[in-house]
């Protein structure tokens, strides 16, 4: 074997073995809350050794925050290649859709970083700082610029942001209440559509404009 080839196979296996920790970590620290989950804990979910966990992740603290860092990047990937030349009803129906399909697909995400902000976000506080108060500010640079074009009806950038992530995580962080209600016993897949189908329009015709025809 070649020390390329090497080399390669070694970081297959460390990104095999971060991913693997990663996910018991978002598992336990959502189940256990970040008190209740050990890295002993952790590791044996992985399937791995302690001192794995420890070599690619220095301490729990640096764990759980790698795990919120990577829930709050999966939930900005519908809004970070969007632009002002974009129809923003086109843009803010698919983030819509995908916010909305990752509470029903991935709900312990939404429900953990609830938990943390509800903490008063002490792990989260240069995260949030240094890299989402920017994207944020950028993403309401976004809407205003759409509203100053003419695009849509002149909203308050801030609170549409806000009611967005309100009505699409409520279906993760409230999932027994809305099952309950509906005497249901769990979400099905059709109900991406029907929920998004709702929530898209009323935030869409809210700032003035016509669900998308293509969608």
């Amino acid at each position: 074997m070649t020390i390329r080839e090497k080399q390669n196979k070694k970081e297959v296996t460390r990104l095999k073995n971060q991913q693997l920790i990663l996910a018991a970590a978002e598992k336990l620290f959502s189940q256990s809350g970040y008190d209740g989950a050990s890295m002993s804990m952790i590791a044996s979910e992985a399937g791995v050794a302690k001192a794995n966990v420890l070599y690619y992740f220095k301490n729990k603290d640096n764990l759980y925050e790698e795990v919120l860092n990577g829930i709050i990047e999966t939930w900005n990937i519908g809004l970070d290649n969007a632009s002002v030349d974009d129809d923003p009803a086109q843009v803010l129906y698919h983030y819509i859709r995908s916010k909305i399909a990752l509470s029903i697909h991935q709900p312990m995400q939404s429900r953990l970083f609830a938990s943390e902000i509800l903490r008063g976000a002490p792990c989260l506080q240069d995260y949030m700082r240094d890299k989402n108060r920017p994207w944020f500010r950028a993403k309401c640079q976004l809407f205003q610029a759409w509203i100053d074009a003419g695009k849509m009806q002149a909203v308050n950038p801030v609170h549409l942001l806000f009611t967005i992530w309100a009505s699409t995580q409520y279906y993760a962080d409230f999932q027994a209440e809305v099952l309950l209600l509906q005497n249901k016993l769990e979400y099905e897949e059709s109900d991406i559509d029907e929920i998004t189908a709702s929530v898209a329009k009323i935030i869409i015709n809210g700032i003035g404009l016509a669900m998308p025809d293509s969608v």
